[in-house]
């Protein structure tokens, strides 16, 4: 369960202040999935990077009863020196797993061959998605944050990535953001909409997109 207690975001640019949430009080129930909706630059990234714990609010509190992902596939916090393995392992004891069942895991899932034992600054971007998705699935989460799900690779890499990530959705929840109506409709069953600082809650997914819908015009 996720609890937002009178949680406020904003930004002052130069043309004022840009608010993303305004005193939003909201429960996301344990195991919910929840596709996040919004017109670009509405926010919806923050919004998940304030779930994570990266982005801080200015008012209110976020309680997180359970334990919560990174955003999948994110690969930003990757040090280019150590290699695939050693990266591996660093984020292993953050977590609290065993470093050589993850590394192990990790290696096998994203075929990464001797590239494991290889600096990350001589990986391709491919590589270190596919090093990323391998890590976000290799600990189980109660819930999982997703910008923009990517499945890198060649067809069987990405049936097997999805395939993976769907079996974890089997007893976890998911926030996702997405440009695509059909992926949110695809993985998730409820809504959250975001619009002018204002966070609306739809039960249904389907009711969700139509509103979203609606704010951008049809």
């Amino acid at each position: 369960m996720i609890e937002f207690r009178n949680v406020s975001k904003y930004y002052h640019t130069q043309r004022g202040r840009k608010t993303i949430v305004d005193r939003l009080n909201l429960t996301i129930p344990a195991g919910a999935r929840v596709g996040i909706l919004g017109r670009n630059g509405a926010g919806k990234s923050t919004l998940l990077g304030m779930i994570a714990g990266t982005v801080k609010a200015n008012e209110g509190e976020i309680l997180r009863h359970g334990s919560i992902s990174w955003p999948m596939g994110f690969k930003g916090s990757f040090h280019k020196d150590l290699t695939g393995a050693q990266n591996v392992r660093f984020v292993a004891r953050i977590y609290g797993v065993d470093t050589d069942e993850l590394v192990s895991y990790v290696e096998n899932f994203a075929e990464l061959g001797e590239f494991m034992n290889m600096p990350l600054r001589s990986y391709s971007s491919g590589m270190k998605a596919r090093l990323a998705f391998g890590m976000s699935m290799g600990i189980s989460f109660d819930f999982y944050l997703v910008d923009e799900i990517t499945a890198v690779g060649d067809t069987a890499f990405k049936k097997k990535s999805l395939h993976m990530f769907k079996n974890r959705l089997s007893n976890a929840g998911v926030l996702m953001v997405s440009h695509s109506v059909n992926t949110i409709r695809a993985y998730c069953t409820s809504g959250l909409v975001i619009e002018n600082g204002a966070a609306r809650w739809f039960s249904d997914i389907g009711q969700a997109v139509d509103f979203h819908r609606s704010n951008m015009g049809g």
